[in-house]
């Protein structure tokens, strides 16, 4: 019983991690979404231009996957 009650608690918290979004519905949201999309990606690559390359930190947040460096 203990275990079950274990599992399911378990269960609960970890289905919270992953909070769920949903899909615009219309134009707006969607300019929206598109808008919030490029200035974290700009955000991100300000970021990577004032790192050291050799760091970890460099290799672990720029480095993007099918992108030659």
């Amino acid at each position: 019983m203990i275990r079950t009650l274990t599992l399911l608690v378990a269960m609960a918290s970890l289905s919270a991690c992953a909070p769920y979004e949903p899909d615009p519905v219309s134009p707006y949201q969607w300019q929206q979404r598109q808008e919030r999309i490029q200035r974290q990606e700009a955000e991100r690559l300000r970021r990577c231009e004032t790192m050291d390359q050799q760091s970890e930190r460099y290799a672990r947040e720029c480095a993007r996957t099918g992108a030659s460096q």
